[in-house]
């Protein structure tokens, strides 16, 4: 007994030894959240919480939307300055319901402060959210403007501060007293009145941005944004002169359904699964544990 287990451990450990360890399976990179570098942009799920990964494929960036699923564009101002976001769904100004262009009005957040922009607005106080739907029953193709449909984009502006006035610098006078000091009180603040930089508004034209409309065979509709139900959602006034006229971010996520990015291959499709296989034909079907039995006896 001692020798057949010996023997029987001998050939496990040679099967072992030739087995080769299997290669490991290629895995994509991972999506990331958020995008941009002045403004932190996120897509998210207002059901769930969750932003919405973004992935990388020719380019662009994309995030999987739900049919019927209400969601948010995430503004984060990553800068310790104020910022200026105009941004557009389905090339739609998402403030005016204009055609989007970057000279259009946006939000202005302060250094540090993120906000949701969950909606078009309708008034100081109201939005009609946004909320994934079928292409022909988005807002902009209601509304006429179906070519833009499945894009949303943020373009960031830093804003041009003011020099301080410069400080008058007093000088000595012969009584002993300095000019500044010597002068009428209604004078001196009419002297440094006259020192301010006087401000001057932006001139530039505006300038619009399109995109080419990429046609490709979709094996269900594509997602559009619809005009959903009417929400509570306040914002204030500000005056913000942009320091230049041309954006100096522009963040671009498209974005359609799951199964469409995942048969044009943005998302890699999920391994099929293995199930387990039958035992199979045996080559040895009669044979059993132990040694050659004895034969039968002749008579």
């Amino acid at each position: 007994m001692n020798r057949r287990f010996f023997s029987t451990a001998l050939a496990l450990a040679a099967l072992s030894a030739c087995t080769q360890t299997p290669a490991r399976p290629y895995l994509p990179p991972s999506p990331v959240d958020r995008l941009g570098s002045l403004m932190e942009v996120s897509v998210v799920d207002r059901a769930t919480g969750r932003e919405l990964p973004v992935y990388r494929a020719n380019g662009e960036y994309w995030v999987a939307g739900r049919p019927g699923a209400r969601y948010a564009v995430r503004l984060r101002n990553r800068m310790g300055e104020r910022l200026m976001t105009v941004m557009s769904v389905d090339g739609v100004n998402v403030l005016t319901g204009e055609t989007a262009g970057v000279q259009q009005n946006g939000y202005v957040l302060s250094g540090g402060e993120r906000a949701d922009i969950a909606g078009w607005r309708k008034s100081d106080s109201q939005i009609a959210a946004f909320e994934f739907t079928a292409n022909g029953n988005s807002y902009a193709s209601r509304t006429g403007r179906p070519d833009e449909v499945g894009v949303i984009g943020v373009a960031v502006f830093r804003e041009r501060v003011a020099p301080p006035p410069p400080v008058p610098m007093p000088y000595p006078h012969r009584d002993g007293y300095s000019r500044e000091e010597s002068a009428p009180r209604g004078e001196l603040e009419a002297r440094n009145k006259s020192m301010a930089p006087s401000a001057s508004a932006d001139s530039a034209a505006p300038g619009e941005s399109s995109a080419m409309a990429q046609s490709r065979s979709q094996p269900a509709p594509s997602l559009g944004t619809g005009h959903g139900r009417r929400e509570t959602s306040y914002v204030g006034h500000t005056t913000f002169e942009r320091l230049r006229s041309s954006p100096d971010e522009v963040v671009r996520i498209r974005y359609d359904s799951r199964e469409n990015l995942v048969a044009t291959g943005v998302i890699p499709a999920s391994p099929a699964p293995r199930w387990p296989r039958p035992a199979g034909p045996s080559p040895f079907p009669a044979s059993e544990a132990g040694y050659v039995p004895d034969p039968p006896p002749r008579y």
